[in-house]
């Protein structure tokens, strides 16, 4: 796989390109919206269908799990297929899907539903990017592309708990899952039309037997690190990471004595694509981690409601989406590396306004920190993006969207993980209980800000005001 010399200038994206882009935009708002409303949705779920608090983390977890371990697979039947109709097939398993999770009458049987969204979800990502690479191939207007794609899945973020919090309070939670279908409905409409086809050329058969590796390499991994950063250091958690990067060696060495291999490894024979998406994953670590804390410490500390709570981060969805559109034109002016660069300096220094946030100040020093630091963070990862994608083959664009997206999700469960644990270990040092709590409560808030949310709520009244006092003036910075 050698790089080929242009010959002459990429032909540029008209209007059928564009319109189709906005297309391509419906399925990324979507799935967005679907992880958002979903958070304000779980308490009635939970009540409704009488699940337990394990039946529970899995109708959150269960969706995640899934989509990763298939992305890798799902670019790879792209590239053999043909990506719009790959694309095609996932929307409608995604409406059905969606239907059945709605109407679900058990907890088993919504988390069985919520499985199948994930696997339909894997379809969808990484058939969106490497569309969008095939579409548009001057680099500029994929650079542009890439951006708005970014905007349109932190619009769906941003407005998530919006339209959520909207459609439950006048309806039950099942039209929380009904709210993709006319989405989906409408991309089978008018994708056909609008969507080009396109397929790697030769492309042979799946090696079923690589699939399975790759599900076994990814699978174990994420959940170990999702249990690190929910219940700390956890041998079994550990073992499972372990467990996991041993498959992933053996997938490797598949791959490498296979004629046409699930994932071509020659990827990673250009040096931007590795960098890029080493940036990628970086950038996913931190905009994690940085979520994690700022969510708990709204809820849990200032004690906003989930919806108040998501009023508050709306700003800095603002402000990544604003890097994600500007990032194409700073780059189109001076050199990618000096903007990744330089988005990463202000990331810093808005993560360090963070060390001056403390509850008798409000919200406003934590929302100027996450739009600094998320404005930042948006020019390298809208730049890697576009890196990665036009650093790989035309050929190739499914296998690379699926690593890319893959990169993604472990970087949101190591920031999970990382920045999870440096949180609880810091708050568990500075944490001092008043002397007239009993030691019971005093011991479980001391485990973390949420355990000691509900450790408050179950004292005396006259005594909840100074734990929770107490428990605000002691908690360190997010």
């Amino acid at each position: 796989m050698k790089p080929t010399t242009a010959t002459a200038a990429p032909a540029r994206a008209g209007r059928r390109e564009w319109t189709g882009l906005a297309v391509l935009a419906l399925p990324t708002l979507l799935l967005a919206l679907d992880v958002s409303v979903l958070y304000l949705a779980l308490p009635q779920v939970s009540a409704d269908l009488g699940a337990d608090g394990n039946q529970t983390l899995w109708i959150l977890d269960i969706y995640s799990f899934v989509l990763a371990g298939f992305l890798v697979t799902m670019g790879t039947l792209g590239d053999r297929i043909g990506r719009r109709r790959l694309l095609l097939i996932g929307a409608a398993a995604f409406g059905g899907a969606s239907v059945l999770a709605a109407y679900s009458t058990s907890a088993e049987m919504l988390i069985a539903t919520r499985a199948l969204l994930g696997l339909a979800g894997a379809t969808l990502m990484p058939s969106t990017m490497a569309l969008i690479r095939n579409m548009f191939p001057d680099p500029k207007q994929m650079g542009t592309a890439i951006g708005i794609w970014f905007t349109c899945f932190m619009g769906g973020m941003a407005i998530g708990p919006l339209v959520g919090g909207a459609l439950l309070e006048r309806f039950w939670w099942g039209s929380a899952f009904l709210l993709g279908v006319p989405f989906m409905a409408l991309l089978l409409v008018v994708g056909p039309a609008l969507l080009p086809e396109y397929r790697a050329p030769g492309a042979g058969r799946l090696d079923l037997a690589s699939v399975g590796l790759s599900l076994a390499a990814i699978l174990p991994a994420i959940y170990g690190l999702k249990e690190l950063a929910r219940a700390g250091w956890d041998p079994a958690a550990a073992g499972a990471v372990v467990v996991g990067l041993a498959f992933g060696l053996i997938f490797v060495r598949r791959q490498r004595s296979l004629a046409d291999p699930l994932l071509d490894l020659r990827l990673f024979g250009y040096r931007a694509f590795r960098s890029a998406l080493s940036v990628y994953l970086l950038t996913g670590v931190v905009m994690a981690g940085v979520s994690l804390m700022s969510t708990v410490y709204l809820q849990s500390v200032l004690e906003l409601s989930t919806l108040r709570a998501g009023l508050w981060l709306l700003p800095h969805n603002v402000a990544l989406a604003a890097g994600f559109l500007a990032a194409p034109r700073l780059a189109a002016r001076f050199r990618p590396v000096y903007v990744m660069a330089a988005g990463m300096v202000v990331a810093a220094a808005g993560l360090a306004l963070h060390l001056l946030v403390d509850p008798s100040d409000g919200t406003t020093p934590l929302v100027a920190g996450l739009v600094l630091a998320h404005a930042g963070i948006s020019l390298p990862m809208a730049l890697s993006a576009n890196i990665i994608m036009g650093a790989a083959p035309p050929e190739k664009a499914g296998s690379a969207a699926s690593l890319m997206e893959t990169s993604a999700e472990f970087g949101i469960a190591m920031g999970v993980a990382t920045l999870g644990t440096v949180g609880t270990v810091m708050y568990r040092g500075s944490f001092e209980a008043p002397a007239a709590i009993p030691a019971q409560a005093a011991e479980a808030a001391r485990e973390s800000i949420t355990a000691a949310g509900g450790a408050a709520a179950g004292l005396p009244r006259p005594r909840r005001p100074s734990c929770c006092t107490r428990r605000r003036r002691r908690s360190p910075p997010a």
